[in-house]
């Protein structure tokens, strides 16, 4: 990456104005945000971007078109996806959410034993009671980090086809039950490492920028635009 670059200047970020656009008259009033570390927010700082996480980043620009929007993240790190729901669902329902994120797995696809139906019915689970709440929810797959230069090489192949599949998988749930989806892991840029953080597990504030522009493009085809 350019060190001359910037998030004003980056050709896959939002340009001065584009997210109030976007989300013009968006109908959204209780936003939550349910997941781990990518949830939470743990982006590492990056040269010339804001350092501020993806969900906040969202939420600031919903507010700035309702500012009276309700703003609840539940994410914590470390957790898989059965501890995302055991821990979190219950919480976000009471918050009687209209927008809910939900994004974890990533934990699950670092394990070897990762398994992707049991992902597949945590993320069923949560979003099917999301949705019977009155949400709309937003469903990501993740860059996918084993393009990291932290990550060793031994461990390169094996976590990349993870990801992948978790990619794959939670793209099949977002089409199953009609989720705005996110799909961040064949983005042009996913090979960069300026994306990632130097403990290889996690985002960079470049890559927390990207991802807030393509979840807004994704929110704006559920916005009633004049």
């Amino acid at each position: 990456m350019p060190s001359t670059l910037t998030e004003a200047t980056d050709p896959y970020c939002l340009r001065p104005g584009e997210a109030a656009e976007l989300l013009r008259e968006h109908p959204w009033r209780r936003f939550v945000v349910l997941g781990d570390s990518v949830a939470e927010g743990l982006c590492e700082p990056a040269d010339g971007y804001p350092d501020l996480q993806w969900a906040d980043r969202i939420a600031a620009e919903l507010r700035a078109i309702r500012p009276e929007l309700a703003y609840l993240n539940l994410g914590r790190r470390g957790l898989r996806a059965h501890e995302v729901r055991t821990t979190q669902l219950a919480d976000a329902l009471a918050f009687e959410p209209d927008l809910a994120l939900v994004v974890c797995g990533g934990n699950d696809a670092f394990r070897s034993a990762y398994d992707p139906n049991a992902v597949d019915a945590e993320l069923t689970a949560m979003i099917t009671a999301l949705r019977e709440a009155g949400a709309d929810v937003i469903t990501v797959g993740m860059f996918d980090v084993s393009h990291s230069p932290a990550v060793p090489d031994a461990l390169r192949a094996g976590l990349g086809e993870r990801m992948r599949r978790l990619a794959r998988h939670t793209r099949g749930v977002a089409e199953r039950l009609g989720t705005l989806h996110v799909h961040l892991t064949d983005h042009p840029l996913v090979a960069d490492p300026s994306l990632y953080s130097s403990d290889g597990r996690h985002g960079s504030a470049r890559s927390d920028a990207i991802a807030t522009a393509e979840t807004l493009r994704i929110l704006s085809t559920h916005v009633p635009h004049p």
